[in-house]
């Protein structure tokens, strides 16, 4: 109520499952096959990302690491300039593939399009609640919803800091938000392509950032004009150019080897490389979210139907953090099984290595199994 002026109750903080229904029946036809479609590629993409089990053995004894999924986890959908179905299908979608008993989805704007696609996705529960508040509540649990063990999804700048700030008391995927790309271009890239990715970007909010690197100064100045031209017909023109005007860099680099070096600084959330030698170019590519290669793979195909999540660490985080996926979803356990005999061979380092660490109960655990009768 007082920083959303967005008042709930009890009642209303749940979608209801009928409510959920009625969404679903009145979304239109073609836009739940485009949403049906881009969740089977999505499926099928992370089908691919699920681990075998491995065991590994020293001797005789049963030494191997056993994957369990979550159990309950939430999911962070925005909403605060505009619905993104995408985003749940992006999120739910591979936390359902891992096997995660529970999902539970929180958006401060749950649009029929947004409810329809957790329809699909096979999203359990849904509360009408974003913010750093929402955050809170699904780390921490509330009378209304349940404590996750889990928390992913992106989000604006008062999300991501409250995702930083409960470090430890929940599980994180990543920083992810505010948006941003990088492109690196060179003379065999087409302008408008360039412009027409860069003005994506910059109308997701105010503080996207969208970058552009290339060698080719002609090339540069008409990616200037194209920029202004796109803008001016763009529908979400003020946050564009607030976006460009706050953080919309454009950049001359001396070749592509200055080019790559000060991408792999940036490590931005989305690389677009449209240029002749794009997948040869990515070879030195260190640290990227996800890399779009060629003049025809805009950021948008990867946000809506390629298949891979499009939930990406920013910021520079791409340099120790990975797309969203099944793997944020299972847990590893290490499972260690010795008979006597077993024990008794490893024995004497063992407590060496335990009084050595001035842990002499850690020793006698050891000795005294091998000295009972039991």
């Amino acid at each position: 109520r007082q920083f959303d002026q967005f008042s709930l109750t009890r009642e209303t903080l749940r979608v209801s499952e009928d409510e959920v229904e009625d969404a679903y029946k009145t979304v239109d036809s073609e836009i739940i096959k485009d949403l049906k479609s881009a969740a089977d590629r999505i499926e099928s993409y992370h089908q691919k990302q699920l681990p075998y089990l491995s065991e590994a053995s020293g001797g005789n004894e049963k030494l191997k690491e056993v994957i369990r999924p979550l159990q309950r986890v939430g999911i962070y959908v925005p909403g605060g300039k505009a619905a993104y179905p995408s985003s749940v299908l992006m999120n739910a979608l591979p936390a359902r593939v891992a096997g995660v008993n529970e999902i539970v989805m929180v958006s401060p704007r749950v649009s029929d399009h947004v409810l329809a696609a957790a329809k699909i996705a096979g999203v359990n529960y849904i509360y009408r609640v974003g913010g750093a508040q929402a955050v809170g509540a699904l780390a921490y649990g509330t009378e209304s919803i349940n404590r996750v063990d889990k928390i992913v999804g992106p989000g604006n700048i008062y999300v991501e800091t409250a995702k930083r700030l409960l470090f430890g008391v929940v599980g994180l995927d990543m920083v992810a938000g505010p948006s941003e790309v990088l492109i690196v271009a060179d003379d065999s890239a087409v302008p408008s392509f360039a412009a027409s990715d860069f003005i994506a970007q910059a109308e997701h909010d105010e503080d996207a950032f969208p970058l552009l690197i290339t060698t080719s100064e002609s090339f540069l100045q008409e990616v200037e004009q194209e920029i202004q031209l796109q803008v001016d017909t763009a529908e979400r023109k003020s946050i564009i150019q607030k976006s460009i005007t706050n953080n919309g860099l454009l950049i001359l680099a001396k070749n592509l080897d200055k080019a790559v070096e000060l991408t792999n600084r940036v490590a931005p959330e989305h690389l677009v490389l449209m240029v002749s030698n794009g997948h040869d170019l990515l070879d030195s590519i260190t640290n990227a979210g996800a890399v779009f290669v060629g003049n025809y793979s805009p950021v948008a195909v990867g946000d809506y139907m390629a298949g891979p999540s499009h939930v990406l660490p920013t910021a520079g985080t791409s340099r120790f953090f990975s797309p969203l996926g099944v793997y944020d979803f299972l847990k590893r356990m290490s499972v260690i099984h010795f008979s006597k005999d077993e024990l008794e061979k490893l024995q004497p380092a063992v407590s060496r290595l335990a009084r050595l660490e001035g842990l002499d109960a850690h020793a006698k655990a050891i000795e005294l199994r091998l000295t009972s009768n039991d």
